[in-house]
């Protein structure tokens, strides 16, 4: 989940330019940075303070929305994934073997 988003977070920072007129400069750094944590944060999903880092970076996507509206949908799409995916993992990993 976190690396699509990722990829989607890249995806906006063009959007965030063109369509927003935000500047180059904030708009890559910012997209790059929420981008490269997502990455970081996926190859560190071994540790319990990763998904809480997880989550917290869903909330930050989403609030990318104040300058590209359509990722308040996004982001929130991506929220209700990640938490699905945590809830179905849990379920997987609380499963007796038969």
């Amino acid at each position: 989940m976190l690396t699509l988003q990722a990829v989607v977070t890249l995806l906006a920072i063009p959007v965030a330019i063109s369509v927003a007129h935000a500047d180059a400069a904030t708009a890559g750094i910012a997209g790059g940075v929420l981008a490269f944590a997502g990455l970081v944060i996926a190859g560190l999903l071994r540790y319990r303070w990763a998904y809480v880092a997880g989550s917290v970076l869903q909330i930050l996507v989403i609030g990318t929305g104040f300058v590209v509206p359509v990722m308040f949908f996004l982001g929130v799409i991506f929220g209700a994934l990640w938490g699905a995916s945590i809830w179905v993992g849990r379920r997987v990993e609380s499963a007796q073997p038969r």
